[in-house]
């Protein structure tokens, strides 16, 4: 019962944040538009604030993990390949398949992944978290654009991919949040109580904006590569590499990052992603949504049986 009540209180809130905002939705206090942005004010301010801050008070001797950072990177890199593999096997349209490869292996982790790991661990596995993205977000954002561009007729272009990376806010953030926890500079305490107050607006606002932008309009036409792609992000990805890092000795903090890494759903950014480059737009959109309606339910069952078996 006691592994049930953690993990229903770890998902629960965020089930309660995106319902806010689908209702706000329906009274017409947010449309489409105001949606997107809010939540270019989200990705741009609040959330690269959210990830400094956790970076800059984090202790890095004990947060900064190689065998995590390898198991990650490796586990995305063998996502991308087998999922290219099963795309290429079940699909036959190109616009298709770029968005079902990015669905499979792209998480929304930096959405989930500080707000789950803190709740479960608090401040350690949330700075793990944050080191993490670092690292995981220029490669999800390549792998992104490789996916796409592989399947739309066009060469990729290595140089937007590059300054993509380098101008990404959540990295920018990420790397001044090392920069200062490794030569030690100390903000103004007004300075960083502001940013801390700015930043604790980043979960609640981007979980109300994420429910605000649901639809679940038109699904039919998109039924069977919904369901495959969905299969495998929130079933089979998820159970493989929560049993490899078992198998490894992760445990605690370090499994809980892992999860919410591999368990995700798909990042909304991939919608705006395939519709710039030549992806199917209306299938991107929906694994948007039924991922992160979905992912309330497996997440909370992945989180009650890690708890119920003592992993966590």
């Amino acid at each position: 019962m006691e592994s049930l009540f953690i993990a229903l209180n770890t998902v629960l809130p965020l089930f309660i944040m995106m319902a806010v905002g689908f209702l706000v939705k329906l009274t017409g206090l947010l449309n489409e538009t105001s949606c997107k942005q809010v939540n270019k004010v989200i990705f741009k301010i609040f959330l690269p604030l959210l990830v400094f801050i956790n970076v800059y008070d984090s202790d890095l001797a004990v947060n900064f993990r190689s065998d995590l950072i390898f198991f990650s990177v490796a586990g995305v890199l063998i996502e991308f390949l087998i999922a290219l593999v099963l795309v290429l096997l079940t699909e036959q349209e190109n616009a298709r398949r770029g968005v079902m490869l990015q669905g499979m292996f792209r998480s929304n982790f930096v959405l989930y992944g500080i707000p789950i790991s803190m709740a479960l661990f608090g401040n350690t596995a949330a700075g793990m978290a944050s080191i993490l993205i670092a690292v995981i977000i220029p490669l999800f954002n390549a792998l992104a654009v490789l996916a796409l561009e592989m399947f739309n007729g066009q060469r990729p272009n290595l140089w937007q991919v590059l300054k993509g990376i380098l101008t990404n806010p959540l990295i920018l953030a990420s790397a001044a949040g090392i920069l200062c926890n490794y030569f030690a500079l100390t903000l103004p305490h007004v300075v960083y109580d502001a940013a801390s107050t700015l930043a604790g607006i980043a979960t609640p606002l981007a979980f109300v904006i994420l429910g605000a932008s649901l639809n679940f309009g038109e699904t039919g036409r998109c039924a069977k590569p919904l369901l495959l792609t969905l299969t495998v992000k929130l079933i089979l990805y998820p159970f493989a590499a929560i049993a490899a890092a078992i198998l490894l000795g992760f445990r605690g903090p370090e499994l809980a990052v892992l999860l919410t890494l591999f368990g995700s759903p798909i990042a909304v950014s991939s919608f705006t992603m395939a519709q710039q480059m030549g992806g199917d737009g209306q299938l991107a959109g929906q694994l948007v949504v039924f991922s992160s309606v979905l992912s309330i339910g497996t997440m909370f069952l992945w989180i009650w049986g890690l708890n119920y078996f003592a992993f966590f």
